[in-house]
């Protein structure tokens, strides 16, 4: 046996670890059936065998009680052990905000919630083992805007972040998609006169349906080239939807993409902790006025205690004028409210804004060289900083720590 692959006809091995009698029945009938997969059942918990040896396997399924806190324990250790190979996707009885934390900390190639349908279980282990297998997989860099107050411009700022993003992609081919995730109020396909194809009501009921298939199906493509991923508006609807909704569109997306920008609402949902977590780039976008900068320096506050350093965000001020005279917030002004979370400061040009959004087109196709574009590509653009990690003048940029950014 090498790499997971058996010498009988090249089978993938599957390792099953698991303690229910139910599930270790339905995992035999379904890979029985099998001619690529090599399955071997290890009967008992996680913690029973989380230092059994497993090298030649290319998945271990570990199924494991999501309410038993030494469950998690003996996953830790089993994934730390192992090092990555072979890939573990994880099999849980449900599916929670507390669950999905435990889970983004050991970093696991996938997860499933039973009751699990046999081709999807088939599925995810092929995928999972193909990846293993081929080259590195794609780590998409992750830009997520969040507004700290209604009507600071997120939504022009995350648009015009993706289009940029896919400018300067285009040389090397780096695909960009934005996802808009205010599934009530989102305004991203409105602003690029698209149509907004993400049908929740047909993916929300069985989210493991959600595959590449049907993600490109609820792609919509703007005339620039960006991809584009929105529901329709929901304005009189007001619920949150299921967090494995959210974690599987974006894992998919960010498999799919080398950039994805990230639309988020302002109401804090079961998801937002996982998206937040999940992103290389995370910006609060406000206003300049002493109540949009008390607004933004409150939800800094609120983030770090809630999510640590697992998250560092930056604060963008919008719309911002810098005058010599006259009454005014100045930029030693910001830097003096803000400190180091002070990303920078986007420039108050209305009437671009306005004309690029009844348009549907990028701010520098309605004039090239504008000091908005040029002011939000100095803070987005991932080339300084990958060249100052390589002089080590800065960190690396941080490796996704989310569940969907493997």
């Amino acid at each position: 046996m090498l790499n997971g692959v058996s010498a009988q006809g090249a089978k993938t091995r599957v390792v099953v670890l698991t303690a229910d009698s139910e599930f270790e029945q339905s995992v035999r009938t379904t890979f029985g059936s099998s001619g690529q997969m090599d399955l071997s059942v290890i009967s008992g918990s996680v913690a029973d065998h989380a230092m059994l040896d497993m090298g030649d396997a290319a998945v271990v399924v570990a199924d494991i009680d999501s309410t038993r806190s030494e469950d998690f324990q003996a996953l830790q250790r089993l994934v730390a052990r192992l090092g990555g190979r072979p890939s573990i996707i994880v099999v849980t009885q449900a599916f929670s905000e507390a669950v999905a934390r435990q889970l983004l900390q050991v970093r696991v190639a996938d997860f499933l919630v039973k009751p699990i349908a046999p081709v999807d279980l088939v599925r995810a282990c092929a995928r999972v083992a193909q990846e293993a297998a081929g080259s590195e997989v794609k780590e998409a860099q992750i830009y997520t805007f969040l507004p700290a107050a209604g009507g600071v411009g997120v939504t022009t700022l995350a648009i015009q972040t993706a289009l940029l993003l896919l400018r300067m992609g285009q040389r090397s081919g780096a695909s960009t998609c934005l996802v808009d995730l205010d599934f009530q109020h989102g305004a991203c396909a409105d602003y690029l006169d698209l149509e907004p194809r993400l049908d929740l009501n047909e993916i929300e009921p069985r989210p493991e349906r959600l595959d590449s298939q049907l993600l490109e199906i609820m792609l919509t493509q703007h005339a620039s080239g960006l991809s584009v991923i929105a529901a329709p508006h929901r304005p009189a609807e007001m619920r949150s939807f299921d967090p494995d909704v959210v974690t599987r569109l974006l894992d998919l997306v960010s498999t799919r993409f080398d950039h994805v920008v990230i639309d988020t609402p302002r109401t804090w949902f079961s998801w937002t902790d996982n998206v937040l977590i999940g992103s290389n780039r995370l910006f609060i976008v406000t206003e300049s006025t002493v109540p949009g900068l008390r607004y933004a320096k409150q939800l800094v506050t609120a983030m770090n205690e809630r999510l640590g350093d697992a998250v560092q965000p930056q604060i963008i001020v919008n719309r911002f004028e810098q005058r010599m005279f006259g009454p005014g917030l100045r930029k030693t002004d910001l830097k003096q409210a803000l400190g180091a979370t002070l990303a920078g400061t986007i420039p108050n040009n209305y009437g671009l804004v306005r004309e690029a959004i009844d348009r549907g087109v990028p701010l520098e196709e309605v004039k090239p060289r504008n000091a908005v574009a040029a002011e939000l590509k100095k803070l987005i653009d991932p080339r300084p900083a990958a060249k100052a990690a390589q002089r080590g003048g800065a960190p690396a940029e941080k490796t996704r720590g989310l569940l969907w950014a493997r």
